[in-house]
């Protein structure tokens, strides 16, 4: 049971960092840039991304860059995330569209906390044109995914009995498949030419007591020489190397180890993957461990010594806070923001949203607006499907809903929750035909995620009409009060603060980030349903 192994642990968030330098995740040699290279804006700054986005896996494809993260429990799975200068990304699909792994996944008799996507791979093969996604559950097999294009469709294309702990796949020069896969002890797998099954693994190194743990695994070809980057959770990464081919034998050397990072109070830069730009320039993404907020990608450029071992650029004897931009043709266009407003135009949710679990799909719906009907007679949250979540962004931001809640029925319980382990949320409670906001915190689990408390309403007002507007702050900086703040208004101007700041746990063990998450659960019969018109997040 991986609750037992908290390194294990630590290190799953940073995992998913495989890939390749190249498309192919093969040969490097110094290549021309395509079109006018720039010097790009003078500067930017780490995280890169300030939300959670674990384990990455990045590659670059042609002129566009890509990255793949940890998402445990959260369905759809695996989200793939797009860039075209390493530093602006948007959300573009998920991997794993569905976590059909069990009943556990759908809240079904059994929970999935802190199971499902760990560390995972993400590959491009040129010689089919196909993104490849590689990941182990449950310690059980492991899954291959496969999409011509990162929006989708996905689709299961083979399960291995192997379970290929925190893995990188590498797609070799000469289009064969190899996954570099473990913990402490590091094997390589080869895959058969269709990658729906295992040729042969083979143990490749064992990590040395004065080590300790290393796992996390991205596996690449480089100049000729393989190379398999490892973290030492949380605080270090080191990389091996051959030059006698994929099984080795391989010699280690540190990368880095406690080195100061990018965000106060937050952990050490660690895991993640290394990836090349079109003009021969290298850089490595890691993440930062910065709860309550999650972990966090940030970028540093990497050189490589004379004899072919990797070098992380400092400042002042820590990973930076800024970096020269790096020079990459003109972007086609600009990405997606991830604040803003979204007000569920079309017919499907956006990738930047991900459920609590599976969904019941019979059970909601998007039409320019988000109904969610009960799908659960619960009092308790953890247990209430179709909760629908979305990243915090930090260092502190805000999240409004528009809320259509004249549907709903006695015993019903709709609202805007600040998601975790520790819980709290602003929202509506109807019983005996009337509707009050109330603002419930005290949601709590255990270490083995088993529910120990379901909420304890501190502050409640009387409101009328059918709408209402539900307001949710969070301060995810590491290291300071971290306050969650709730508020309503009933004419989407003025907003009355309700309850008291809730403090954000910042516990590294549920490993995922607080999250805003919209629910709607009946605690007494199915056939309510609220209908959200409108959600923003903004920063000050």
């Amino acid at each position: 049971m991986h609750m037992s192994w908290p390194h294990q642990h630590l290190s799953r968030r940073r995992a998913l960092t495989t890939a390749t330098g190249l498309a192919t995740g093969a040969v490097l040699p110094p290549a021309a840039a395509r079109g006018p290279a720039r010097a790009a804006a003078a500067a930017y700054t780490n995280p890169v991304i300030w939300q959670d986005f674990a384990d990455i896996d990045v590659i670059r494809v042609g002129d566009t860059y890509y990255a793949s993260a940890s998402t445990m429990h959260y369905s759809p799975g695996a989200p793939v995330l797009r860039s075209y200068d390493l530093v602006k990304w948007e959300i573009a699909g998920h991997s794993v569209p569905v976590l059909d792994f069990g009943a556990k996944y759908d809240l079904n008799g059994a929970r999935g906390y802190v199971r499902g996507i760990w560390a995972s791979s993400l590959a491009y093969r040129p010689s089919n044109r196909t993104f490849y996604w590689l990941g182990q559950i449950d310690f059980a097999r492991t899954y291959v995914y496969t999409a011509t294009a990162v929006e989708g469709p996905w689709s299961r294309l083979t399960t291995i009995s192997t379970p290929y702990y925190d893995a990188g796949l590498l797609v070799d020069s000469d289009d064969t498949l190899y996954v570099a896969y473990g913990n402490t002890t590091i094997s390589v797998a080869q895959l058969s030419p269709d990658g729906r099954s295992q040729v042969r693994t083979q143990q490749v190194f064992t990590t040395p007591s004065s080590v300790g743990t290393l796992e996390g695994a991205r596996f690449y070809k480089i100049n000729g020489q393989y190379y398999i980057f490892l973290t030492r959770p949380a605080n270090g990464q080191y990389i091996l190397k051959s030059s006698s081919g994929p099984f080795g034998p391989y010699t280690m050397r540190q990368v880095l180890l406690d080195l100061r990072g990018p965000i106060p109070g937050g952990g050490v830069p660690h895991q993640g993957g290394l990836v090349r730009t079109q003009s021969g320039a290298w850089y490595y993404m890691a993440f930062v461990d910065a709860y309550p907020g999650g972990r966090m990608p940030a970028l540093a450029p990497v050189t490589w010594t004379s004899d072919g071992w990797p070098v992380v650029q400092l400042v002042n004897g820590a990973w930076g806070t800024a970096y020269p931009s790096p020079a990459v043709p003109t972007p086609p266009r600009q990405v997606t923001p991830m604040t803003g407003v979204d007000t569920f135009d079309g017919t499907t949710l956006k990738p930047k949203w991900e459920w609590n679990h599976n969904p019941d799909n019979t059970k909601w719906s998007v039409d320019n607006g988000l109904t969610l009907r009960t799908a659960t007679v619960t009092n308790d949250l953890y247990w209430a499907r179709n909760t629908l979540t979305h990243r915090i962004q930090g260092p502190t931001s805000t999240a409004t809903v528009q809320l259509d809640h004249s549907a709903m029925r006695d015993g019903d319980r709709a609202g805007l929750a600040l998601l975790r382990d520790s819980s709290a949320w602003v929202g509506l409670k109807r019983d005996g035909g009337t509707t009050r906001v109330v603002m419930v915190n005290a949601l709590t689990m255990d270490g083995s995620w088993n529910t120990t408390g379901t909420g304890t309403e501190v502050a409640s007002a009387p409101v009328s009409g059918g709408r209402i507007w539900l307001r949710a702050g969070a301060d995810i900086r590491p290291g300071a009060a971290r306050p969650g703040t709730f508020s309503y208004s009933t004419d989407g101007s003025r907003f009355t603060r309700l309850g008291p700041a809730f403090s954000l746990g910042n516990d590294w063990r549920f490993f995922m980030g607080y999250r805003f998450a919209l629910f709607n659960h009946a605690t007494q019969a199915l056939g309510g349903a609220v209908r959200v018109t409108r959600f923003e997040l903004f920063t000050p």
